[in-house]
């Protein structure tokens, strides 16, 4: 009499346990699919980059579960300028800075050292102050004698300056405002792109006579090799206006002769420093310009190249992309240039949709550019994210600089989340670090992996993309670099290990902090 009812009963049941298991199956099966098309997936892990992987998963999956469960705790959810200091701290932001990184190929000359360093030039012989009351600006002059250029006040040897100071420290401290975006409640202050824009190009314009001063300019360029070589950078590809340069003397150097001065100096470091790669040099004037300019630029860049063939490995135009002439403009003068120099164009860095900033994308990739910076608005653009795949046109971004400036608020929605899912050609740069206090290219790095990357992302995302600024580079002789960072790589590695079972547990929570 029951014996139906219970046979369909147990059918039924089986029936679900069946679909449920079905369902589990085709879950795990795109989970494990998407996962296997995200940056560096392909890369196999040996046994001791397997046993490194574990430990720097730990760190990462104890911050991001603590942030998922407490969202205020979460720092990278808040202003970069909240957390920059805080998460220096971590262990794994410790990790990430001995590693070693590859190269930088996105960063602009005179935005790359801190506001510490910058006030310590100003501290050098013969240079004069003008500042300028009421919209708190601020003129420098390197000069034997009163500078002759307009000043709106007055002219004062800065040496005079500080000893007229009541306190020498708020005197410094004053001064180093002049030479950073960090400040309290900036979203209240930056209140947009503009906002924050106008601050970011008044620390260029304030500190332009302080860095084209011809010592300080080749120290500055000098040290900031230095300060890349120790954040375990091992090649750059620099960015320079190229402005001219002058001597206490009256002489004044143009951007040839600026670019000469680049080359001088990389020399000299890598005699000092033989295991540092070197430099290359992109020329990369403003872009708010008319045609006429664009045809001067061009000219010295030609010149540059005819005198530096090595050296000079690309042309771009620079400055805010929203202000700026759209590449269209320029596309026939760009179109010739590009017969002669590689294009590593800015583009697509902007929020707009339909504009011509976003639209810039389109003429990037039909001119040509090996590499486009920043690329923000390329994720809303899936047929050019099609071409930059399949025509291996790297993409320098910039995250940490995408958030100060004012493109996404929370680096949890970069668009570099779905470049890295879907194995774009990416390469992590810092653009300027200097101007909002970050390091070369550490933060970017840890921002990335924590903030940005999925949280199944591990070490292998982190060796592909340092692997990828090799690979994109205009270094001549890759297979040279790669043997050289595979070498410091296995070290890194072993060194991880290494601390590890040297008596951190990690279950010690103050090795997780």
């Amino acid at each position: 009499m029951w014996i139906l009812p219970i046979f369909i009963l147990s059918s039924v049941v089986l029936s679900d346990a069946q679909n449920v298991e079905k369902v589990l199956k085709e879950r795990q099966f795109l989970m494990e699919k998407e996962l296997s098309m995200m940056l560096g997936s392909s890369i196999e892990l040996s046994d001791s980059e397997l046993k490194a992987n574990e430990i720097i998963m730990d760190l990462k999956m104890n911050e991001i579960e603590n942030g998922f469960l407490h969202p205020n705790n979460f720092n990278l959810s808040k202003h970069f300028f909240e957390y920059k200091d805080l998460v220096k701290k971590k262990k794994l932001y410790k990790v990430l800075k001995d590693m070693p990184k590859g190269a930088i190929l996105h960063a602009h000359d005179t935005g790359i050292l801190s506001p510490d360093y910058m006030v310590e030039l100003t501290y050098w012989d013969n240079l004069w102050v003008c500042f300028v009351k009421g919209n708190n600006d601020i003129q420098f002059q390197f000069s034997k004698r009163t500078p002759t250029s307009s000043c709106a006040s007055k002219w004062k040897l800065m040496k005079d300056a500080r000893k007229a100071a009541r306190s020498l420290a708020k005197f410094d401290a004053d001064l180093r405002t002049h030479f950073t975006l960090v400040i309290d409640k900036p979203n209240e202050v930056y209140t947009d792109v503009n906002t924050v824009w106008q601050k970011f190009q008044r620390y260029f314009i304030s500190s332009g006579p302080l860095l084209t001063y011809k010592p300080v300019w080749e120290k500055y360029y000098y040290d900031t090799l230095l300060a890349l070589r120790e954040d375990n950078i091992m090649y750059l590809e620099i960015r320079s206006v190229l402005p001219s340069l002058y001597d206490l003397e009256g002489n004044t150097y143009d951007p040839v002769a600026t670019a000469e001065s680049y080359k001088r100096v990389t020399e000299k470091f890598m005699n000092d420093y033989p295991d540092f790669f070197g430099a290359k040099l992109i020329y990369a004037p403003l872009k708010l310009v008319n045609k006429r300019t664009l045809q001067e630029y061009i000219k010295t860049a030609m010149e540059i190249k005819a005198l530096m063939p090595d050296f000079l490995v690309g042309f771009d135009l620079v400055g805010q992309e929203d202000l700026g002439v759209p590449l269209k403009e320029f596309m026939p003068e760009l179109s010739r240039l590009s017969d002669d120099i590689d294009l590593y164009l800015h583009a697509g860095e902007t929020n707009w949709y339909g504009t011509t900033s976003d639209e810039n994308l389109f003429d990037a990739i039909a001119l040509g550019a090996k590499r486009i910076g920043h690329a923000f608005a390329l994720i809303k653009h899936p047929l050019l994210m099609e071409e930059v795949k399949k025509r291996e046109i790297a993409l320098e971004i910039n995250v940490v600089s995408n958030s100060v400036l004012k493109l996404v608020e929370d680096v949890r929605n970069h668009p570099l989340a779905a470049f890295l899912s879907l194995n774009m050609p990416v390469v992590l740069s810092s653009d300027d670090p200097g101007v909002w206090e970050a390091e070369p290219l550490t933060h970017d790095f840890y921002v990335t992996f924590v903030g940005v990357a999925s949280r199944h992302a591990d070490l292998r995302l982190l060796k592909q993309l340092a692997l990828n600024s090799l690979f994109y580079s205009s270094y001549p002789e890759k297979d040279k670099l790669v043997h050289e960072f595979d070498i410091r790589w296995t070290k890194f590695i072993h060194s991880i290990v290494k601390d590890h079972w040297h008596g951190k547990n990690l279950n010690d929570r103050t090795f997780l902090s």
